[in-house]
């Protein structure tokens, strides 16, 4: 039987002989029509007598509807909503221009050549068998395409707009192989009810619909899902085995319809995510329009995404600038698609020149410089602690100094939780540079102001895309230690709240974000192999390599002897932290950045430790160092 419809659907019939169809299928409601008015019984002889004439015009005047609208050039097997909306205008016009003839004849001829009666019934008639009828072509056609004993059975979490036309998308995509078995909705008002002949059940269903009906995939349709709510349905999917499908937001559907590829299965960033945050956006445009600025370390995560989100509140130029030719090409390009090239400006330069970063502090002449330059990788910087210091000290002194001689605003500057009590050089290496825009600031009228924040998703280097590749690879994903946590933020969201941080600053703060709760790295990875469709120990493997050198368990956002402050904004703190005096603390770090040209690795990290006296290595060679 399939085999048949398969060969008739390859072999398209003449699109004449749609409209020969149709033809008869007007002659075919008329008749009906005919009957309905009467009963069924015996048509009156005077009726009888304009029969002829009645048939002749009402079949002449829809053969011309049709053939002016062209609706019989539709493709039957593939009727939609629009196609149906044209059959129905055209019909309806058919007969109103009926309606209108037959008061003419009236007028003219002194008697009506159809009842209007009949009118009515074959507007209705011609309507349903048109319409049903290319809808009964389009549904066999589907079922011959996508047998039901072959297709794999769907839930659709949300039973609002999104829901429906979610579920009219797998019904329309032939290639599509999915049923929808049910909808879930927390709305209370739509339980037990029916949507497009599938039932609406409430969340306590979902996962015995599963077991019962062998679900394979659930789609989220719901356009502003909460991400605790997303958390929710996809532990319940992970734990029954089920992929989890999204429907994207409106404004990503091609031509404002949605297709099947745009569904994206759920990664593990979506998982992370946080309720959106809520910015003044008042206070950010007010500091950021019209101002010329600087961002350092423009290529990377962090730098790249600060250089977007300010793009949108009018500056009158950024700059640009990091060491690393490539990335700053690629968001160059970027940007040339979006915005004038009179906005920004590309500068290949490191900050730990001092001549290079005067250069571009006397051309461009920056009012608000963000300070996102440095080196972030923790065992790297352990094996290498003269770069860090080179970097992450003297490129922020650098900075700081010549944004204090050219009269900069304000001086914003990108830390880490791993400044906290830090057990690496690359951490300490951080927090001294803290140390030193604090200090500064005592004596500035720029006003230098520290963010503090811990991991961000995506970011290059980071933990996500390197289980992601191992993955991919068939693994083995590799962990250090089963215990290790980590906070997580989105590289916008931390950059949202670096701007919000930079406009309330007024000088020598340190601006702790709150990170949520902090995640376990096994949990991470294991929920990466489940949303990948694979199985821990049977597809993939688990190994433990052990603490690289200067990492720790967990990360810290606030030290030990250290307190916060509540601001207007509940994701935003102040951390209380210890001071230094100006001159003490620029005297030590001129003589640990002299400490490069020695090359002793031991001697400068026994100085960062006399800088930072809560710096307590950890799994290093540099912990006989704290005995």
């Amino acid at each position: 039987m399939y085999k048949l419809l398969n060969f008739f659907w390859k072999h398209s019939i003449p699109r004449w002989s749609i409209l020969i169809i149709d033809f008869f299928v007007c002659a075919f409601s008329l008749t009906l029509a005919f009957f309905l008015r009467f009963n069924f019984a015996s048509i009156p002889a005077h009726e009888l007598k304009t029969l002829p004439k009645a048939y002749i015009i009402v079949l002449a005047i829809r053969i011309i509807s049709f053939l002016v609208s062209k609706i019989y050039k539709g493709v039957v097997r593939y009727t939609g909503s629009k196609d149906a909306f044209r059959i129905f205008a055209v019909v309806v016009a058919g007969s109103v221009l009926i309606f209108a003839t037959n008061l003419i004849h009236r007028f003219s001829a002194g008697f009506y050549f159809i009842p209007h009666s009949v009118v009515i019934i074959d507007l209705l008639c011609t309507l349903f068998v048109m319409i049903s009828s290319r809808l009964a072509v389009k549904a066999v056609y589907l079922e011959s395409k996508n047998p039901e004993r072959h297709k794999t059975n769907v839930i659709i979490y949300g039973a609002g707009e999104s829901g429906v036309i979610t579920k009219r998308t797998l019904d329309r995509d032939a290639a599509v192989k999915y049923k929808v078995i049910g909808f879930i909705d927390d709305n209370e008002k739509k339980k037990g009810r029916s949507l497009e002949g599938v039932f609406i059940y409430p969340p306590s269903k979902l996962e015995e619909l599963i077991r019962e009906n062998e679900v394979e995939t659930i789609i989220i349709s719901i356009q502003n899902i909460s991400a605790k709510k997303k958390n929710e349905i996809v532990e319940t999917s992970l734990n029954n085995n089920v992929k989890v499908l999204s429907v994207p937001p409106v404004s990503r559907w091609i031509n404002g319809e949605l297709s099947f590829n745009q569904l994206k299965s759920i990664n593990i960033e979506n998982l992370l995510e946080r309720d959106p945050i809520r910015l003044n956006l008042d206070l950010i445009e007010e500091q950021l329009q019209q101002k010329t600025i600087l961002v350092t370390g423009a290529a990377g995560s962090i730098g790249s995404e600060l250089v977007r989100q300010m793009l949108r509140f009018n500056p009158r130029q950024i700059i640009l600038l990091d060491q690393a030719e490539s990335p700053l090409y690629d968001i160059e390009m970027e940007l040339l698609d979006k915005h004038p090239v009179t906005l920004f400006e590309i500068v290949i330069g490191d900050v730990r020149s001092k001549d290079r970063m005067n250069n571009l502090f006397r051309t461009f002449k920056p009012q608000l410089v963000y300070h996102a330059a440095a080196y972030k990788h923790v065992p790297m910087m352990e094996n290498n602690p003269s770069e860090s210091v080179l970097t992450n000290v003297l490129g922020t002194k650098n900075v700081a100094d010549l944004s204090l001689e050219y009269g900069v605003e304000k001086f914003v500057m990108v830390s880490t939780d791993k400044a906290v009590n830090p057990t690496n050089v690359m951490g300490a290496s951080k927090r001294i540079a803290e140390i030193y825009i604090q200090s500064l600031n005592k004596i500035s009228k720029t006003r230098f102001i520290t963010t503090r924040f811990g991991n961000v998703l995506g970011s290059n280097g980071s933990v996500i895309p390197r289980f992601k590749k191992q993955i991919e690879e068939g693994g083995p994903v590799t962990i250090t230690h089963p215990d290790i946590t980590r906070y997580f933020m989105t590289i916008p969201e931390a950059c949202q709240l670096v701007l919000e941080a930079g406009c309330m600053g007024q000088g020598g703060e340190i601006y702790v974000f709150d990170m949520g709760k902090s995640v376990k790295i096994i949990d991470l990875a294991r929920k990466m192999i489940k949303l990948s469709g694979l199985t821990e120990g049977k597809d993939i493997q688990l190994v433990y390599t052990g603490l690289r050198p200067g990492e720790k368990l967990y990360e810290e956002l606030l030290a030990d002897a250290e307190n916060t402050m509540a601001t207007h904004h509940p994701q935003i703190l102040i951390g209380k932290v210890k001071e230094y005096d100006f001159e003490e603390i620029k005297e030590k770090i001129n003589r640990l950045i002299r400490l490069f040209d020695a090359q002793n690795n031991v001697e400068i990290v026994a100085l960062m430790k006399d800088i930072v006296p809560e710096y307590v290595s950890n799994n290093s060679e540099y912990e006989r160092l704290d005995n």
